[in-house]
């Protein structure tokens, strides 16, 4: 609900005289703020609304939570955050930072080119591996550096969200009642699933004081580095939140722009980091409830009469409709794919993981990722021999079954990547999806030799540390008799993906 008229004060800002500038002045709004950019300067004006989540109805309001918001984002995004400007009544005419009686407030920035804000990248394509990459190690650091809150259990954490969600539908009339009822339901019912794990990982200090809005569009490249700006500062509840469910967000973002293999790229990678293998089943909850809160919030904008309302109440149901397809429950499987170095298990792992399971798709089990983890570097630096002594292996396979079996167990899919060159490491993998009754598919990749040392020559910035000489002693040894699925490699991916994917599901 919008509380009083901001039009005299939108009208200063939009003027460029007011910062002694030549302009022109751009425009641009959300849902809850309006920004001005003009020559090197953003200047955001918070909107005066009440909605059920956020209250901006005074300027005491809006100047405290503009000041709140410089001092959350200066860490995360040093320099971007000029200061808070005070928007004054003096006598007959507006001003910033005049003497007069406070009637708003604005946050200073410094601009940056909008061509680097991440969801202008995804519409220009210019998404990378490399940069999801990126993306996730940044949020783990993020998250690791956030205080712990505990302030009540994790099942009512996310309960509260479910509330306010629930208001949030009450505000527009977008969606008819019932169908809003029978996905509260639904979220009610499998909350209650979830309710011992979200409370363990509360009392594990899970639950932090997190970023709270973290998508696309609030995060930018400065001097070529993702950094997060625009957390959310009105809101403490909002963001004090699950740190999976603060990740939820991006993934969410990512899958439904369509880009579901940087999703699950980006899911893997942060899961890698964090060593946070007992939350992964919950994330297609978490995804659901962030498209939820993204469908009234978007139809929040259509009630309030905006010029695009075809487009928003079309974009509002697209939302609604991926949360309520995230809250189908999707039975646990394990793939396990081996074969030697330069059989391209990793490539083709990473072009599955995505359509296994529910979104964000299938854990990946990797061993290189596995034995660097082990070793404490990153999955970037190169080991010594050492690091690949048979008892080194041994522990590798080892975290590969009881990392599966952690996931299969609380009821997530799974995609072990390893050579899985010994019959016992393969006797392994397959007991941990018998000992679970849950199905198993099993591809051994082959390659022509010479494929496979060519593509171990061309190899950069891969986890793997295998060489042509450790390529030359598998294919001396003796890998005994492979009972799994021979899928040959010398064809594209996306025909051997879809092969794997095929026959992974006869077997279920």
């Amino acid at each position: 609900m919008i509380t009083e008229n901001q039009e005299p004060v939108i009208e200063m800002l939009s003027n460029p005289a007011s910062y002694g500038e030549p302009g022109p002045v751009e425009r641009i709004e959300t849902h809850i703020s309006q920004i001005f950019l003009v020559g090197l300067r953003a200047f955001k004006l918070k909107r005066a609304v009440r909605l059920p989540y956020v209250d901006f109805s005074t300027p005491a309001l809006r100047l405290t939570a503009c000041q709140k918001e410089v001092e959350l984002n200066a860490e995360t995004a040093p320099g971007l955050y000029a200061g808070v400007r005070r928007i004054t009544h003096d006598g007959d005419r507006i001003a910033l930072d005049g003497t007069g009686e406070l009637i708003d407030a604005v946050i200073e920035m410094v601009r940056f080119d909008q061509s680097r804000l991440l969801d202008r990248m995804a519409v220009a394509g210019k998404l990378t591996p490399g940069l999801m990459t990126q993306v996730a190690r940044m949020v783990v650091l993020y998250h690791r550096g956030v205080p712990a809150v505990h302030s009540g259990s994790g099942s009512s954490n996310i309960g509260g969200v479910l509330d306010i969600n629930s208001a949030g539908f009450a505000t527009s009339h977008v969606f008819d009642t019932a169908e809003v009822e029978a996905l509260t339901e639904t979220f009610r019912a499998t909350l209650a699933r979830h309710s011992c794990l979200l409370d363990e990982r509360e009392a594990a200090g899970r639950v932090r004081r997190c970023h709270g809005d973290l998508h696309l569009r609030n995060i930018c490249l400065l001097n070529e580095e993702p950094h997060l700006f625009d957390c959310i500062e009105f809101n403490d509840q909002i963001a004090t939140i699950d740190i999976l469910y603060d990740l939820a967000f991006l993934l969410m973002d990512l899958w439904h722009r369509g880009f579901p293999h940087f999703a699950n790229l980006v899911m893997n990678r942060y899961l890698d980091e964090a060593d946070d293998e007992d939350g992964f089943v919950l994330l297609p909850f978490f995804m659901a409830v962030r498209a939820a809160v993204r469908a009234h919030v978007t139809a929040t904008q259509v009630e309030e009469g905006s010029q695009d309302d075809a487009r928003l109440t079309a974009e509002a149901r697209s939302y609604f409709e991926l949360a309520r397809s995230l809250l189908t429950e999707t039975p646990p499987r394990l793939i396990a794919i081996g074969g030697l170095s330069g059989s391209g298990k990793t490539t083709v792992a990473e072009a599955i993981a995505h359509g296994i399971g529910a979104p964000p798709g299938a854990r990946i089990i990797e061993s290189d990722r596995i034995r660097k983890a082990l070793h404490g570097v990153p999955a970037e630096t190169r080991l010594p021999d050492k690091a690949y002594r048979p008892e080194v292996s041994e522990r590798v396979y080892r975290q590969i079954a009881w990392r599966s079996d952690l996931i299969l167990a609380q009821g997530g899919c799974v995609l072990a990547d390893a050579v899985f060159d010994k019959p016992g490491n393969r006797d392994s993998i397959e007991r941990v999806a018998r000992d679970r009754s849950v199905p198993f598919a099993g591809f051994w990749l082959t390659a022509d030799p010479s494929i496979l040392w060519s593509r171990i020559r061309e190899r950069k910035d891969n986890p793997s540390d295998a060489t042509v000489d450790i390529l030359s002693r598998q294919l001396q040894r003796d890998v005994g008799k492979v009972s799994w699925r021979a899928i040959q490699t010398d064809r594209p991916i996306a025909e051997i993906g879809l092969e794997i994917l095929n026959t992974s599901k006869v077997i279920d």
